[in-house]
């Protein structure tokens, strides 16, 4: 093998001497381009001609200036892709490629060596590749077969032949680390050293560790709807951004990066996964949690509950009947009868039942709420809503029109016209210029002018509001829905008449809403989206997948989640969007095998779920997590300070102190600042660092830690069967150590899981 390695090392270099020889012309081509560049910017109006004296002369110079900007344009898009290459280059010469396949292609004389990379390599003649992009076709040998007989698909049709060997490679600084034959999985040798090391602040991107199943989510292209349901640390949502990478690399010039829509669990996560496709030499996609996505569309007359403050108010909540009736309600709106039952007083609202708002003006009512609601009813009633509603606000500017021509021979617009800028007065100079009047005129012309000016300024929010729908009465309409609601409903009814009179919308709420008003105003369909990604897919509800789907219609849907992570009140009956759905082109891809965490921390956290044994964990070694329990805090608070002193001594260079609520955490954060550099995340955190973090369990979705602490394990903080999934969630965020605190005796979580532990207590 030593002699292979001599061989596999020199062939490096030779790699190294020519991706040199490849920068350098790159760096000349690039010096040439940007200096064109530079000269053309600088020398830009020297080079056009201007005249404006006739039509033929303006035509000359609207030509002269287009082409000196096309040219210039030109000469920057060519600057841009020549900095992506230098930038793929420099990837390639520390870490040229991580895997080789010998494949003898059925009825071909020879065996071709494939070697895999990030990015594909031709020789100095462009003739043949030295390395393949990992998301070509061909490199699909490397991920799904063991040395035998194996396949790819082409464009062009399969192409089937035997694989001779499959090599990995460790490649730093241009220098063979390590290199292994083997079979049909990824070797546990370049796992464990991947897994090995302390986690990087951000996700990294591992291409040459992708496992068999994982490649088959990277590479789907026919499923419109893509269900991952993979375990915690399965790297699910690593495949899913390699999954973006392939697609634009596979589709280049029919999608861009501006194509592709994600739906992130928090600010913090699209922080955290900001560097994955930037290293794989592509742009990030559009990022959105679905809060930020419904909050632009709930307008500003309502103060909106995010699902943070949601799961904060059932965690703390101590009232048991206060507990249950906001369950209930969650329930409810939810799920897809509510969205049925929406659905059917739309149906009525063509009918009867719409709310307007007033037009008011400077105190006076232009149009009353029943002038427009009697104008509505009276339009077209085969139309649908949205089409009437277009003809009502088109209606309402033409009123308005009307209205500001009354307004502006009123007597406070003469008095308004004092106060203009003296910009306005010089365009009415120039307006009267225009036009052959004696002295009287040309008074009444600048009157009637500047009179216009004032009018429609004071008009201008009016239109603006107009154009927006902002005339409809959103919040009425909504709220008298649940006066169709009635019996079993009764108390969530109530419920929801005092949160809406307090001007509130809870977070339950806000897409039912939402979806209400686009029923109204007519859907915003997002055709340019080709493919949608929700990640934790598993915490959203029936009701705001299907309202997902209408918005995005055209769209292919990867679905990444765990059902043993959903956290949120209207997924604690497990009836999740990832148990599938029956739709056309549907593929499920389950991953059972945990590679975030050692073994002892996996065979640990599998034991608090009570279908827990289909985990499969990864064979890599450490210590077994441990319980200390305290029976006073103050010997908890020291002995967290204690154990954090340990872990930044051992080199951790991610520690978590997980507690269950924002106001544990803010309490947590609090007594560990003084002298101790540490980071609070709240729900409004959008960058990742590294260091100790304090931060409530369901922001610590999706992202993993060298080490996490949990801070107070005990029966009084962690009571409802229904916070089963939260803990196991926060435990499950870390890679090497885990130490469980509890001040009193431990939550009744742990119960089935106690002999998997180090106890103490103290």
């Amino acid at each position: 093998m030593e002699r292979e390695r001599e061989l596999e090392q020199k062939r490096v270099n030779e790699i190294i001497k020519i991706i040199n020889h490849k920068s350098n012309k790159i760096f000349k081509h690039l010096e040439k381009v940007g200096g064109d560049a530079l000269e053309i910017r600088q020398n830009f109006w020297n080079d056009v001609t201007v005249n404006t004296d006739e039509a033929d002369d303006l035509a000359e110079t609207f030509s002269s200036i287009k082409q000196q900007a096309q040219l210039l344009l030109e000469r920057e898009r060519s600057q841009s892709q020549l900095d992506k290459q230098i930038n793929t280059l420099f990837r390639l010469k520390n870490s040229p490629y991580f895997g080789r396949v010998d494949f003898l292609e059925n009825n071909e004389p020879s065996t071709e060596s494939i070697y895999i990379g990030i990015s594909s390599l031709m020789d100095e003649k462009d003739e043949n590749f030295l390395i393949f992009d990992w998301r070509a076709p061909i490199s699909s040998l490397y991920y799904d077969y063991s040395p035998g007989e194996a396949k790819y698909t082409t464009p062009e049709g399969t192409i089937e032949g035997v694989i001779e060997l499959k090599r990995q490679f460790l490649i730093r600084h241009s220098v063979i680390q390590g290199m292994f034959d083997t079979g049909i999985t990824i070797g546990d040798e370049m796992l464990q050293e991947v897994l090995g090391n302390n986690a990087n602040s951000q996700m990294k991107s591992i291409v040459a560790t992708i496992q068999k199943e994982q490649n088959r989510i990277i590479r789907d292209e026919k499923s419109k709807l893509l269900i991952v349901q993979g375990v915690a640390g399965s790297g699910k949502t690593s495949a899913a951004l390699q999954r973006v990478a392939y697609l634009l690399y596979r589709y280049r010039g029919k999608i861009t990066s501006q194509n592709i829509m994600l739906f992130s669990p928090n600010p913090l996560f699209n922080s955290y996964v900001s560097t994955v496709l930037p290293e794989l030499g592509e742009e990030n996609m559009q990022q959105s949690t679905f809060l930020e996505f419904l909050s632009s569309r709930v307008g500003a007359r309502l103060e909106l509950e995010d699902s943070f403050m949601q799961l904060e108010s059932l965690l703390s909540s101590e009232q048991i009947s206060s507990y249950e009736l906001r369950m209930k309600s969650i329930k409810l709106k939810s799920s897809l009868d509510y969205k049925n039952i929406l659905d059917d007083y739309i149906q009525k609202l063509n009918h009867s039942g719409l709310q307007f708002h007033p037009i008011v003006f400077k105190g006076k009512v232009l149009l009353s709420a029943e002038d427009i609601t009697e104008k509505f009813y009276r339009l077209d009633k085969q139309a649908s809503i949205p089409s009437r509603m277009e003809d009502l606000k088109e209606w309402l500017l033409k009123e308005i029109r009307r209205h500001k021509r009354a307004e502006a021979k009123k007597d406070w617009v003469k008095e308004e016209i004092q106060f203009l800028d003296k910009e306005d007065y010089l365009e009415s100079f120039k307006k009267i210029q225009k036009k052959e009047n004696d002295g009287f005129q040309d008074f009444d012309v600048e009157e009637k002018f500047l009179s216009s000016v004032v009018v429609a300024r004071y008009f201008k929010p009016l239109i603006k509001k107009i154009k927006r729908y902002q005339f409809i009465n959103y919040e009425e309409i909504y709220r008298n829905l649940f006066f169709t609601l009635s019996g079993e409903w009764e108390e969530v009814v109530g419920l929801s008449l005092r949160q809406l009179e307090e001007g509130f919308l809870t977070y339950e709420d806000a897409t039912p809403f939402v979806y209400l008003k686009e029923k109204i105003e007519g859907s915003k369909s997002r055709l340019s989206i080709k493919h949608v990604f929700i990640d934790e897919a598993q915490d959203y509800s029936p009701f705001q997948f299907a309202y997902i789907r209408e918005l995005f219609p055209v769209s292919k849907i990867t679905l990444l989640g765990d059902i043993n992570q959903g956290i949120y009140a209207h997924t604690d009956d497990t009836s999740s969007i990832l148990l599938g759905e029956e739709v056309k082109d549907k593929e499920t891809i389950t991953l059972t095998k945990s590679y975030r965490s050692t073994r002892p921390i996996v065979e640990f956290t599998k034991g608090l779920l009570p279908n827990g044994e289909m985990i499969e964990p990864f064979n890599r070694d450490g210590e077994k997590p441990t319980l200390t329990i305290y029976k006073k805090k103050e010997s908890h608070k020291q002995g967290l300070q204690s154990l954090l002193d340990q872990l930044v001594e051992a080199g951790h260079e991610t520690i978590a102190v997980i507690c269950k609520t924002a106001k544990e955490s803010a309490t947590v954060y609090a007594s560990l600042k003084t002298g101790r550099d540490v980071h609070l995340v709240e729900k409004g955190t959008v960058s990742f660092e590294k260091g100790i973090t304090i931060i409530p369990a369901y922001l610590a979705k999706g992202i993993e830690f060298d080490a996490v602490i949990i801070h107070d394990a005990s029966q009084h903080t962690y009571f409802r069967e229904n916070e089963r999934r939260l803990f196991y969630t926060a435990c499950t965020r870390a890679m090497h150590e885990l130490h469980i605190l509890s001040l009193g005796e431990p939550s009744m979580l742990l119960k089935n899981s106690m002999e998997k532990l180090q106890a103490a207590h103290k």
